[in-house]
């Protein structure tokens, strides 16, 4: 009678962590971002930019979902893509914020984008 509820505390803990691993928002390859990071992504380029998306040349470009499985060069690629395409305001596309101007990455949201995908970027070259 005692292994049956030592072998029920550990089957349940098992299922709790097996339904907290689908539970969860982002899959194990996808980067870890801060908040503010995530939700101006979410705004402003993950509509086009995801696994989901009806864009094929965007999502063929660069997909948040699958951004964790790239190989290390090809992230620091992505990363400076990232910085270097929201600097030059070329992200979101002025023919998409014609559409969706509540799209539009605010100064704020620009700095932090380019500032967040260079570190990304410069902490896997240094790592």
């Amino acid at each position: 009678m005692k292994n049956s509820g030592f072998f029920l505390i550990i089957f349940s803990a098992a299922a709790f962590f097996i339904s907290a691993s689908f539970i969860s928002n982002s899959s194990p390859d996808e980067p870890e971002m801060p908040k503010e990071v995530k939700k101006a992504i979410e705004k402003s380029c993950f509509g086009c930019h995801n696994t989901d998306s009806q864009n094929e040349d965007a999502k063929e470009e660069l997909d948040f979902k699958t951004l964790g499985e790239l190989s290390k060069v090809r992230k620091i690629t992505k990363y400076r893509d990232i910085a270097e395409m929201i600097e030059e305001g070329e992200m979101p596309p002025k023919k998409f914020l014609e559409n969706y101007p509540d799209k539009k990455l605010t100064e704020k949201e620009t700095k932090l984008l380019t500032e967040w995908a260079k570190n990304e970027a410069a902490a896997l070259i240094g790592n």
